[in-house]
């Protein structure tokens, strides 16, 4: 019974990171930022961090709502 438990939480923990993972690669405007010849480094170091605190609430939202499915309704 122990086992199973623990095979569960690793699931819901693999789960999770997966997702966070997903969620940060896909807010990343990546392709705008690399091939833009318009935008400096020093600008992409300034711009990337504020995206990776935007999108902390919304992943944290997305964990909340994968331990706690019923709260979405």
């Amino acid at each position: 019974m122990r086992e199973l438990a623990k095979k569960e939480k690793k699931k819901m923990r693999t789960t999770i990171i997966v997702l966070a993972s997903i969620w940060f690669v896909v807010t990343l405007p990546l392709p705008w930022l690399i091939y833009s010849p318009d935008i400096s480094q020093q600008q992409l170091f300034g711009i990337l961090p504020i995206i990776g605190f935007i999108s902390i609430p919304f992943v944290a939202l997305g964990i909340a709502w994968t331990l706690k499915p019923e709260l979405t309704t």
